[in-house]
């Protein structure tokens, strides 16, 4: 078994952009998935923002970012990023899930997600925001 964290940011409207930006920066493998492409467009205006996005670099970096829709509150610098924790068994991340919902608000609970086999959000006592997944490829 291994967990991974990675470093997830938030935007509105930019995901691309500064995923595009981190690549050419740090080199590696650009990939976004739309709201369109996972069928979740609930704004029809915001159906090509990035839903989910990365840039993993064979040197180690890897980022994951994703466009706010308009809908959830989002401002500049103040909720710019998410911890996110990432492990290969749902055992592995529940346990890791319980220990971090101790004294957490809870935002989605840890279930079955389109994307994957287990997914929640909690904000942990301490106000960091952390989505927790077990990794699976994406079909899309």
């Amino acid at each position: 078994m291994s967990v991974k964290s990675v470093t997830h940011l938030n935007f509105r409207g930019d995901a691309r952009a500064a995923l595009e930006f981190y690549r050419s920066v740090f080199g590696g493998h650009l990939a976004v998935v739309t709201y369109e492409d996972a069928g979740n467009p609930q704004d029809p205006t915001e159906a090509d923002r990035v839903m989910w996005g990365q840039v993993v670099a064979d040197n180690g970096f890897h980022v994951m970012a994703y466009d706010v829709p308009s809908r959830l509150p989002w401002s500049r610098g103040e909720n710019a990023f998410f911890l996110s924790l990432r492990g290969e068994t749902a055992e592995e991340i529940t346990a890791y899930w319980e220990k971090l919902s101790d004294g957490a608000t809870i935002a989605q609970p840890l279930g079955p997600a389109q994307w994957a086999p287990l997914y929640g959000m909690l904000t942990d006592r301490f106000g960091v925001v952390w989505v927790v997944d077990v990794a699976s490829g994406y079909e899309g």
